[in-house]
């Protein structure tokens, strides 16, 4: 499917810009580009769009807070503000710039809340609502109370799933319960951003994981808890592998240099493929609200066909997105949990 996805991004991007011209060797009277449409939604930004009706935007405008890299100073501020010194380049997807004496320009110090750091303090907020009231209910049962229904036996449903089905097995009977608190995090998560960004409208619709440095992130986290907690087996297998000597020692230690390479390709995987489903998933569903408009402007004929068959497709698009949620945040927490079994191998 993401395949498919990505043949008819590329049909549709070839079909850009459309314009249609008031007439000869006049100025085009207006324009589609569905490539920049979806990329300026898969983008980060610092203001939250909700929506546009006659040419005007209802944004929330986001803290800018950038440290200037000529006098040190800070600032705080909004889009609407900013300094004249400071400007939004787009040719570097609109991050702040800034203007230095000599004529030049330098990125400055930029911790500003975005879009998506508002995202994820949503999901956070979101996650912290959610487990804290199921703790409540733990702490008023026993060991001999029911078991939960309702939402908190669909927590401790997927928790126990998660937990037993998917942990467990893959690290260890010996190692998975010091990693569980770390798996079970990281999945909740993923799932939970991934289903907030599938909302179409504030507080939702950001595309968290399909930003690589979240992704980025996440997968060092898991690189830190494989290299640094690894037995002495693991690094053995790495160093000086069970091998003929000519492989690991002389002339070139070939599978020492293989095999500390995958220390790196393994995270860079996770990361890669997180990255890649989600802004996959989220183009297509762009693409498709694109071709509603793009049919109407080429006549009322291709209009009716298109729209029935975007609407179609994007009813299919958000089921299918639903369970990719799912099935990304099982993966990476999947991947992530055997690696770290693999770095608590047992002595031969």
């Amino acid at each position: 499917m993401k395949h498919i996805g990505t043949i008819i991004i590329m049909a549709l991007l070839a079909l850009t810009p459309l314009k249609t011209f008031a007439g000869h060797g006049e100025e085009p009277a207006g324009e589609m580009n569905i490539s920049e449409i979806v990329l300026e939604h898969l983008s980060d930004s610092y203001e939250w769009h909700i929506a546009s009706y006659e040419g005007k935007h209802l944004s929330i405008p986001l803290p800018i807070i950038v440290r200037s890299a000529q006098t040190g100073e800070w600032t705080v501020c909004t889009p609407h503000n900013l300094p004249s010194n400071f400007y939004f380049d787009q040719e570097h997807h609109g991050k702040i710039y800034e203007r230095m004496a000599d004529g030049t320009t330098q990125r400055p110090l930029d911790l500003s809340i975005t879009k998506a750091v508002a995202q994820i303090w949503i999901v956070v907020a979101v996650l912290l609502a959610v487990f804290l009231s199921c703790s409540r209910w733990y702490k008023k049962r026993d060991e001999k109370s029911n078991a939960p229904r309702g939402f908190v036996g669909a927590v401790e449903m997927l928790v126990m799933y998660i937990h037993d089905d998917l942990i467990r097995p893959s690290v260890g009977e010996k190692h998975y319960k010091k990693y569980a608190p770390y798996l079970l995090t990281v999945f909740f998560f993923i799932l939970t951003t991934n289903l907030v960004g599938l909302l179409p409208v504030f507080p939702g619709g950001t595309n968290v994981t399909g930003n690589i440095n979240v992704t980025l992130f996440l997968a060092v986290c898991t690189m830190l808890a494989i290299n640094l907690f690894g037995n002495k087996e693991y690094w053995k297998e790495i160093f000086w592998p069970e091998v003929p000597l000519f492989l690991k020692a002389y002339p070139v230690p070939v599978m020492p240099v293989i095999e500390l390479f995958g220390v790196f390709t393994k995270p860079f995987a996770l990361m890669i493929r997180l990255f890649a489903n989600m802004m996959a998933g989220h183009a297509v569903m762009l693409s498709f609200t694109c071709v509603i408009f793009l049919g109407w402007s080429m006549g009322v004929g291709f209009g009716i066909g298109l729209n029935a068959f975007s609407v179609v497709m994007l009813l299919f698009m958000n089921c299918l997105e639903l369970l990719v949620a799912f099935v990304q945040a099982y993966v990476f927490t999947m991947l992530s949990a055997v690696f770290i079994g693999l770095a608590h191998k047992e002595e031969h």
